[in-house]
């Protein structure tokens, strides 16, 4: 059975499924970190470049987003011929200075910024709504070529020409009457966009989506039966009438003891186990993970095995051991963009081809859409997987300083919610106060401004929390002690 176990206690939201009690998926939002695929803005045309028929929106983000000109509206609602629309330059369609909504369609990665679409996508539960889209698309879950055409009509038959609608899996058994009404409750929230739009003076987000809820429910629709594990009250409620109208046979229980849900269940480990370059198979053999900016490589090497068959066959069943844990690690760290994987060399292309159909078959359930393509001459296998957001990696480490950014190390703001998440575990100690040594970034990032979040801890888990600070190169805690409020405050102020 599928288990879901969701952290979300504290400021940083996590939640992990576990498929037979192997872990096959993890998902972690942090604060200052979110995901903003989804989101609308306002945006203005800070440049056009007519030789990349591309325009830098700024919508209010660190850096311009990147708008293509077949994601304008003006592009996709022009009634000409499609080689009329392919000649005509970017300029036709828009001009430095236009104000325009837009969505993100990609986070900014790197020195990259946003890419945006200006084809504003609405979802509904049973419709996305696209008031540009001029378009009738079907889940592709839905295979039937009958049933197909029956909702393109159908659909057709109720929006406008400029309209787009996207029926998803769960319409098709939904009826006509309810999905009219959905499409007239997403053309009102449009309109509702459009005008507190309309009165914003500068670039800035419209519409800010909870992506961790929406992660979160779309993870439990795709299941048929489910156990789910939480440690929020608030949530559980917010679940069970979900799940209810969902009609999904889920067991909702909430994490009653006091040692942190993650740690409960095993998953820190894996958490950590994410973020090593070296992972190990159970067979001796290893694999070597190193993320760049541009792409990831992943080394497959025998390590300790050395088989019990001549070496082909040794070389084959490595292969193809580790091909089963990319692909598990490929989703677990969420990496994304161009990824080579060095497998052990095969001079046969048989072993090539068993590899090879190795890896599609632990890709086949994956959400992200990945592609393929197969070997090189030099015996590594490409592929790509579709980017939304930052890598497992990339969410949680910041550049050493150090050493110059050749290594990560946890950042100042995972140490804070580790901190946050352990001190919680002692909510019940017989003590009225704990003295933590930090490191100042890790201490300001866990008080917050004016000492917010420290007091609501405090409040909560009932212990007066004291800090020192510690000297280092890296973010870093440890609690020094339990005890009262007079012996601690007093170590504290020496």
């Amino acid at each position: 059975m599928n288990k879901l176990i969701i952290n979300s206690l504290t400021r940083e939201k996590r939640f992990a499924l576990l498929k037979n009690g192997r872990l096959e998926r993890l998902y972690i939002e942090q604060p200052g970190h979110e995901v903003l695929v989804g989101n609308v803005f306002l945006g203005t045309v800070e440049k056009v470049v007519p030789g990349m028929n591309a325009a830098f929106v700024n919508f209010g983000g660190e850096k311009n987003g990147f708008l293509y000109r077949d994601k304008i509206p003006a592009y996709v609602l022009d009634r000409g011929s499609k080689e009329e629309k392919r000649n005509r330059s970017i300029s036709g369609y828009v001009h430095q200075g236009q104000k325009l909504l837009v969505q993100i369609e990609k986070d900014a990665a790197g020195t990259k910024g946003a890419r945006l679409t200006g084809i504003i996508e609405l979802q509904g539960n049973h419709l996305i709504y696209m008031p540009s889209g001029k378009y009738v698309a079907i889940s592709k879950k839905v295979g039937d070529p009958i049933l197909r055409k029956r909702w393109r009509d159908f659909g057709n038959s109720i929006k406008t020409e400029e309209e787009g609608l996207i029926f998803r899996t769960s319409a098709i058994t939904a009826s006509e009457a309810a999905l009219e009404t959905e499409l007239k409750l997403l053309r009102q929230q449009y309109k509702e966009i459009f005008l507190q739009a309309k009165n914003m003076k500068k670039p800035g987000l419209v519409v800010e989506k909870d992506l961790f809820y929406e992660e979160l429910s779309d993870e439990i629709e795709r299941m048929e039966t489910a156990e789910i594990v939480l440690d929020d009250q608030g949530l559980k409620k917010k679940l069970e009438t979900f799940c209810t109208a969902s009609k999904k046979e889920v067991e909702l229980y909430y994490h009653h003891q006091d040692v942190s849900i993650f740690s409960y269940y095993g998953i820190e480990k894996e958490v950590d186990r994410a973020l090593k370059k070296v992972v190990w198979l159970d067979n001796g053999a290893y694999l070597i993970f190193d993320e760049a900016e541009a792409l990831t490589i992943i080394d497959v090497n025998t390590g300790k095995f050395s088989g019990k068959g001549d070496l082909a066959e040794t070389v084959l069943e490595t292969n193809k051991l580790a091909a089963e844990e990319v692909c598990r690690q490929i989703r677990l760290r969420d990496l994304a963009g161009m990824i080579l994987i060095d497998f052990i060399d095969m001079k046969d292309s048989r072993d090539r081809e068993k590899v090879l159909r190795r890896v599609e078959k632990g890709l086949a359930e994956d959400q992200r859409r990945t592609r393929i393509a197969g070997f090189t001459d030099l015996g590594i296998l490409q592929l790509t997987r579709k980017k939304t957001k930052n890598s497992i990696s990339e969410a949680l480490t910041d550049r050493c300083q150090t050493c110059g950014g050749t290594g990560k190390v946890l950042s100042a703001e995972t140490m804070a919610f580790r901190l946050e998440r352990e001190l919680w575990e002692h909510r019940h100690a017989d003590h009225d106060a704990v003295l933590v040594s930090a490191t100042r970034a890790v201490i300001d990032v866990f008080s917050g401004e004016n000492n917010h979040h420290r007091s609501r801890l405090e409040d909560t888990i009932g212990l007066k929390i004291y800090f020192t600070v510690q000297q280092s190169d890296k973010p870093e805690y440890q609690i020094r002690q339990l005890g009262t409020i007079k012996e601690l405050s007093e170590k504290a102020s020496q």
